[in-house]
């Protein structure tokens, strides 16, 4: 089952996030690197990324601003009465017309491989669609492969790359 999420969600969000980008760094995108919740080292030419050790207060500030936000939306799966992924989005306005952003979209490994990340997906683009927005953005890791290939097989292409200085 999809629905909204609600504020009593936010730890188990948290908590989800967390536990994911702690195991899974190549989830860690410029974006979490850019509001403190990542962290990058240069080894030899090679960005590392890792959680930092302020990221999870860094994030539930993220988090919780999207929920008071009239141009955003989180959705949560849910399994058997358990959280088992969310998705977040947001509309935003930055030139010609307002473009919608999947900010994240997170599934547990349990979940995974059932539908519940296209479902996710599915509401999320919905929502923006009956805001009238059709064009959409998200980022991902770059060693996110297989996140890349979840979002080719459902119409998104590669648009640019993004350098930090290291």
């Amino acid at each position: 089952m999809i629905r909204k999420a609600e504020l009593q969600d936010l730890e188990v969000l948290k908590d989800m996030f967390w536990t994911h980008i702690s195991g899974h760094t190549e989830y860690i995108s410029h974006g979490e690197l850019q509001m403190g919740v990542g962290v990058a080292r240069n080894d030899g030419g090679e960005l590392v990324t890792g959680p930092s050790a302020s990221g999870k207060e860094y994030w539930m500030k993220y988090i919780s601003g999207k929920f008071s936000s009239p141009d955003a939306e989180i959705f949560v799966s849910e399994d058997d009465g358990r959280v088992s992924g969310f998705c977040v989005t947001e509309i935003t306005e930055d030139g010609a017309a307002p473009f919608g952003i999947i900010c994240d979209i997170l599934v547990d490994a349990a979940s995974r491989g059932r539908g519940t990340g296209g479902a996710l997906l599915e509401k999320a683009l919905s929502w923006l669609r009956g805001r009238g927005i059709e064009d959409v953005y998200l980022e991902s890791g770059k060693n996110n492969a297989e996140a890349h290939e979840f979002f080719i097989r459902r119409g998104f292409v590669h648009v640019s790359d993004v350098f930090k200085l290291a």
